[in-house]
């Protein structure tokens, strides 16, 4: 019988929360990093090697996300794993908002189950990927691209894809300084008023529909929130003056992506270039340096290719 023993995975970047959507809603964006699994006959479990953007940090034993995520979908079908080569290619930058630990959790999982023989369908890895992480508005968008709305159904849950119109553009903003998911977790209340819960519910219904009909009056309304960007701005060194500027040259609104730092901006077409340098210019004269793109939404979501069957 043949068996898989070289797999590619490509993975996407993800914007988490888009204002109201909080732990449940996300996109996935055209910034992407691959893992190649290559089983081998060595006596260490895994050899990692990692090139591209933040190479240095990311850990080369086995604690690394990704391996660790590889084990994982083997332990869950009681089979050991097998020595591998893991290489890691980086384009989307760690700890600032775009969901690197999806990309990892994500590349690892996959990278598995088609060295396993793809024991698990789509919706069993994305359980195991959303257990692994925590909540599901990275992992999800990372799994199946597009724009992902989930919701825990008991034990399960459910995923809908949020039409994105294509007059709205994203323009994210990546600063040249890090902020863990724990310390922007760690500022949020540990409940929320009445009021609160009811403004967001409102501002997410909102939202979708804004996003589906390009309606830029309505995104202009829906990005509001009250569970956990008014707590989490003061982190972000700069974001009133970002905002402020991205908001004069046209985007629709500005929100924080996922847990932050990154600074996401939502413009049409014809804002988006005015929209980006206001953004790089206003970070720069609070003394940050950033990067700015403009990424279409990426509809594919993670791609996992067979190289070699032995």
């Amino acid at each position: 019988m043949s068996t898989v023993s070289d797999v590619r995975v490509t993975v996407p970047a993800t914007t988490a929360n888009i204002g109201p959507g909080f732990d449940c809603l996300g996109a996935a964006l055209s910034l992407y990093n691959q893992l190649r699994f290559t089983r081998t006959e060595a006596d260490t479990p895994v050899v990692i090697t990692v090139s591209g953007q933040d190479a240095d940090r990311v850990s080369t034993d086995t604690n690394n996300l990704a391996y660790q995520s590889f084990c994982r979908l083997y332990r869950h079908i009681d089979q050991a794993p097998p020595a591998v080569e893991l290489a890691i290619e980086l384009d989307v930058p760690l700890a600032r908002g775009l969901g690197s630990s999806a990309t990892a959790i994500a590349g690892g999982l996959l990278g598995a189950n088609a060295l396993a023989g793809s024991p698990l369908d789509p919706a069993e890895v994305m359980d195991l990927a959303i257990a692994i992480e925590g909540h599901p508005d990275n992992v999800v968008p990372a799994l199946l691209g597009g724009c992902q709305l989930t919701v825990q159904a008991g034990d399960r849950y459910q995923t809908c894809e949020i039409p994105w119109h294509s007059n709205i553009i994203p323009v994210v903003a990546i600063p040249n300084f890090e902020l863990s998911t724990a310390a922007a977790r760690r500022v949020l209340p540990q409940s929320y008023s009445r009021a609160d819960a009811i403004f967001n519910a409102a501002h997410l219904g909102l939202l979708v529909r804004a996003l589906d009909t390009g309606r830029t009056d309505w995104l202009q309304t829906a990005l509001g929130d009250r569970i956990h960007q008014p707590y989490r701005q003061s982190l972000i060194r700069g974001y009133e003056a970002v905002r402020t500027a991205a908001l004069e040259a046209g985007a629709a609104g500005l929100v924080i992506s996922g847990a932050g730092p990154t600074l996401l901006a939502l413009a049409d077409p014809n804002r988006v270039e005015a929209v980006a340098a206001a953004m790089t210019l206003a970070w720069k004269e609070e003394g940050v340096e950033c990067q700015t793109l403009t990424p279409r939404l990426d509809t594919q979501g993670a791609i996992a290719t067979i190289c070699n069957v032995a």
